[in-house]
């Protein structure tokens, strides 16, 4: 059973000019005045605050002002690609010209700069190899690297082991002694900094390219990679991301990202940061999830309208491709599980292998089930050489690389590596060593995770009054944002007559819902409802969760509830 609950909220928050249910959702996320709720870039930290940078300034500068070669080393994720894709923009903007990336095969090569992959970057020839999203915990990948005379700057944002890599210059705000406040910066943020402080360090050399670059034109990649990332959405994180979505409702983002909202069905002036995680991220994630991320790159440095257009295509038919590899393997995965709910002996921490499951799909298999058991789920696919990928999802309450490595110092010998966030991580396992495992997380998830962590509950803003069911406070919340991680898209409850239901489209429940207490009639829509719960014909009253909509129909825009929890 889920439980419902209101958020707190201190009532004594006056925001002049904004609407008290808005000013009601701003004092549960933590707003303590207006200034907060201005997102200009004037708002930004500082570049300067992030340790390392003048070092990794000083690495790149001969890649712009003698045009020595780099290669950037990518990440087979949005991330990953945002910051590839970033990094090649602003350095080509800033005068380089002898730029190329790699991006590690994940059926190849695994995640990382690893001694393979420096393998195949030497032929390149770099002068300077920069890694993006990635690198702070690819300590043989560097040492290799830099062995055969190649040095390595590293930016990243992952948490760093006990030591760090000997790389020539480290960038990132995980990384101990580093003063820069926002710890929740995703990896593209990290190079964007750089940029940054590249292009200040060129015209303080007199060096800067005329008429001088305006770096904010990279923002639309920053924004996708910290809403795809799922980082939480601290206030420079919220300036990020708005003022990437602003430069897109303008009509200045790039032609890859335009072709990949086209594709998607979304119009570019009315994207909203979710449009991020459900439209363009899992649409660039299939080709670093089926086959090679470099697809997913290509499409977002490119400057053709038509050629952008081509790969955005390509992109959407892998991601129907993996939808159906997900949904056979979610299937087998809900298939195993239905033998513990029977005895109500379901592991606190669940480890799901299935020997034919895809390895890129485990990512968002282990996400698809954790949400529905509400615990953590690390979902494993076995590779050619025998050993096991695992990708691992958590909940509040357990961090799940720290759980990691409280596994790996339990039983060293069992996993090969590992790394991530709290909520959620990668790791290599010795397939002999998978019941072992299983036994060990399970057990260190008991000790970390009480019953009333287990128990899924859900907070909402709280209930609308019948005059509030409007579409000038539906279109208020939309554009009230950003919302995403550690700032949530505002949500509502309250008590409704169940006026009608049915099933569209196969697994979707269309409703019309009138509140208690009032006579209005409201369209609501649930997708991917359980077909053998709903609908429940014989059911008058439910409470609902759900967020206040805009609808639009042949140009006409009402209010719709998208609901998010349904109890009769």
């Amino acid at each position: 059973m889920v439980q419902i609950s209101q958020r707190s909220f201190s009532a004594g928050l006056q925001l002049p000019g904004v609407h008290p249910v808005l000013q009601r959702v701003y004092a549960a996320r933590g707003i303590a005045d207006a200034a907060q709720l201005e997102l200009s870039l004037q708002g930004l930290l500082p570049f300067s605050l992030l340790k390392g940078i003048t070092a990794a300034v000083e690495l790149l500068l001969p890649v712009v002002t003698q045009q020595k070669r780099l290669l950037v080393v990518g990440d087979f994720d949005v991330d990953g690609a945002s910051s590839t894709a970033l990094a090649i923009r602003a350095l080509r903007l800033l005068g380089a010209r002898h730029l190329d990336y790699l991006v590690p095969n994940r059926f190849d090569f695994g995640y990382g700069l690893s001694p393979e992959l420096v393998q195949v970057a030497l032929p390149m020839k770099p002068d300077l190899i920069m890694t993006v999203d990635n690198g702070i915990a690819s300590h043989e990948g560097i040492e290799a690297a830099q062995a055969a005379g190649v040095p390595v700057l590293v930016t990243d944002h992952h948490l760093a082991a006990a030591t760090l890599p000997d790389a020539a210059a480290i960038v990132n705000p995980n990384q101990p002694g580093c003063e820069f406040p926002s710890k929740a910066a995703c990896g593209c943020t990290v190079v964007f900094y750089l940029m940054l402080a590249l292009r200040a360090r060129l015209a303080e050399l007199g060096q800067l390219p005329q008429p001088a670059p305006n770096m904010a034109q990279l923002l639309d990649l920053v924004a996708l990679a910290t809403v795809a990332d799922v980082v939480p959405l601290d206030y420079n994180n919220r300036i990020l991301v708005e003022q990437g979505l602003r430069r897109i409702r303008a009509g200045h983002a790039s032609a890859g990202i335009l072709a990949l909202l086209q594709v998607a069905g979304r119009e570019p002036s009315r994207i909203i940061a979710a449009d991020f995680g459900f439209a363009i991220g899992p649409r660039l994630n299939a080709a670093g999830r089926l086959d090679d991320m470099s697809l997913g790159i290509e499409c977002l440095l490119s400057d053709d309208a038509g050629r952008a257009a081509q790969l955005a295509q390509t992109l959407d038919e892998m991601n129907r491709d993996r939808r159906e590899i997900e949904q056979g393997m979610q299937a087998e995965a809900l298939q195993y599980l239905s033998r513990f709910e029977a005895d109500d002996n379901l592991p606190t921490g669940l480890c799901l292998f299935q020997p034919d499951w895809h390895q890129g799909v485990i990512g968002i298999l282990a996400s698809r089930i954790k949400e529905k058991v509400h615990r953590p789920v690390i979902a494993m696919a076995a590779d050619e050489q025998g050993m096991l990928k695992g990708s691992a999802r958590s909940i509040p309450g357990l961090h799940m690389r720290d759980a990691l490595d409280e596994v790996d110092k339990r039983a060293p010998h069992l996993l090969k590596k590992f790394g991530g966030h709290a909520m959620a991580a990668g790791l290599t396992l010795h397939a002999s060593g998978l019941e072992e495992f299983s036994r060990l997380f399970d057990d260190v998830c008991r000790r970390h995770l009480s019953d009333a962590q287990l128990q899924q509950r859900i907070e909402t803003d709280g209930e609308l009054s019948p005059a509030e069911f409007s579409l000038e406070l539906a279109q208020l919340l939309r554009w009230g944002g950003p919302w995403g991680q550690a700032f949530p898209e505002p949500l509502f409850s309250g008590d409704f007559r169940l006026v009608q239901q049915r099933i569209v489209g196969e697994r979707h429940l269309k409703l019309v819902l009138q509140p208690k207490g009032s006579d209005l009639a409201l369209d609501a829509i649930w997708f991917n409802i359980d077909p053998k719960v709903w609908p429940q014909p014989q059911a008058e009253w439910a409470h609902c969760v759900f967020q206040l909509d805009v609808n639009e129909f042949r140009g006409r825009q009402s209010v719709q509830l998208l609901v998010r929890e349904l109890v009769a």
